[in-house]
């Protein structure tokens, strides 16, 4: 009843897009100057607004590409360009880090959505409960998507400690070395989207 391969596979993924060690910095910065008890409860905020949406397009994107007529080849594509320039942000260390407001909550916007739920995880999230339809593969995904998250607070939750032992030279090392990842990641998808079309007409 469950595929440790699916799961490596799908947590590997969200990880190298999610980018935890690299989210780290950004919510110090967003959440710089607020008490260490309201930073936890962010964090966790962060944390349940990202699954939340992650599992609002793991449930019913299925019913979305149906109803646009989207084919699972166009998403594999359109998802492996979206990754690439993801995957070129990080390898170029460009980044667009919001200014913290304390009038508003950073853990909802930007934090929770675009930051950690962005269109790169969306995509991978809708395409592996799409094509793991066994009940192994659904276990699996669910827990990659759990897993994930989880990771994620934990993350936020010990930013501060995460950033005394790493420092800034081992977040960028960390940062530069995901964007190799995915850059390969989304090279492979357009692949075998590209592929997908050739073999279907």
């Amino acid at each position: 009843m469950f595929d440790a391969a699916v799961f490596g596979s799908l947590f590997l993924t969200l990880f190298v897009i999610m980018d935890p060690p690299g989210i780290t910095p950004i919510f110090l910065a967003l959440t710089a100057g607020r008490a260490a008890k309201v930073q936890r409860r962010m964090a966790w905020q962060a944390a349940a607004v990202a699954l939340g949406v992650i599992t609002l397009f793991g449930l019913v994107g299925h019913q979305i590409l149906t109803y646009l007529h989207i084919d699972v080849p166009a998403l594999m594509i359109a998802g492996g360009l979206l990754l690439l320039l993801i995957a070129l942000d990080l390898l170029t260390g460009k980044t667009d880090e919001p200014q913290q407001t304390k009038d508003v909550n950073v853990a909802l916007v930007p934090l929770g959505m675009p930051l950690l739920a962005g269109p790169g995880a969306i995509v991978q999230v809708i395409l592996a409960v799409q094509n793991h339809d066994s009940v192994a593969g659904q276990v699996s995904v669910w827990a990659a998507i759990i897993a994930i998250h989880v990771v994620l607070y934990v993350t936020m939750r010990y930013s501060l400690l995460i950033i005394r032992v790493i420092k800034d030279g081992g977040v960028v090392l960390v940062t530069r070395l995901a964007g190799m990842m995915l850059s390969a990641l989304a090279v492979q998808q357009i692949i075998n989207g590209i592929t997908q079309v050739i073999h279907a007409y």
